[in-house]
């Protein structure tokens, strides 16, 4: 009888680790001081990184414009966007993420960064963004969750909070394609697509604003 114990014990612990294994992916940084390097994360129904393939094709639009420029990631998830801007010799990166388990992997994925890179919160953004006084940041970096109509609320927030600016440009993920009637209706600058594309389902663009 104690050997079925500790043979069921044994086929317990192996199913845990393979289902641990299972549920652990990693994202890698494409380009700059950290290129090659892995970061981990956990699967979620509400996460959804931004794929290299994504990734890369933002760094391309931006080459080398986001040297020293700040950037706001509302909705950070894995960080991989923020992580990425970093490495390629961005200004500080403000890091928002609601999950608390998610938020717990970024921050430990971010320890090997020095302290002054970064900014990491635990809070609702649509909550957290209506309280703090921030000035306008260079880049917004825009990958909401999908489904829950947060593009619209996520504009007219920063826009509202004056945390972008004429000079400002904002990245955007969503899952349909995005057009001027919907940007225009929600942020008080004459917005302009510069860059679109599609990736699979999902849609991303490179907004740029200018003074109406």
């Amino acid at each position: 009888m104690a050997g079925g114990r500790e043979y069921l014990k044994y086929n317990i612990n192996l199913f845990s680790e393979k289902f641990e294994n299972i549920k652990t992916n990693t994202f890698k940084i494409i380009s700059g001081s950290l290129k090659g390097r892995k970061f981990s994360f956990k699967d979620s129904d509400h996460l959804r990184p931004t794929s290299g393939k994504a990734r890369e094709t933002l760094f391309n639009w931006l080459q080398f414009e986001i040297i020293n420029k700040t950037i706001l990631d509302p909705f950070a998830g894995t960080g991989a966007l923020g992580i990425e801007a970093i490495s390629r010799g961005s200004g500080k990166v403000y890091f928002i993420e609601k999950d608390f388990k998610t938020y717990k992997i970024l921050e430990s994925n971010l320890k090997i960064l020095e302290n002054n890179l970064y900014q990491l919160c635990n809070q609702d953004s649509l909550k957290y963004l209506k309280k703090v006084k921030l000035v306008p940041f260079d880049y917004i970096f825009l990958d909401p969750p999908f489904n829950q109509e947060l593009i619209p609320v996520i504009l007219s927030l920063i826009s509202e909070q004056n945390l972008i600016d004429s000079n400002s440009k904002i990245y955007i993920e969503s899952e349909f394609e995005l057009d001027l009637e919907l940007l225009n209706s929600n942020v008080k600058y004459n917005c302009r697509i510069e860059k679109q594309k599609k990736s699979g389902n999902v849609f991303y663009c490179l907004i740029s604003l200018d003074l109406l």
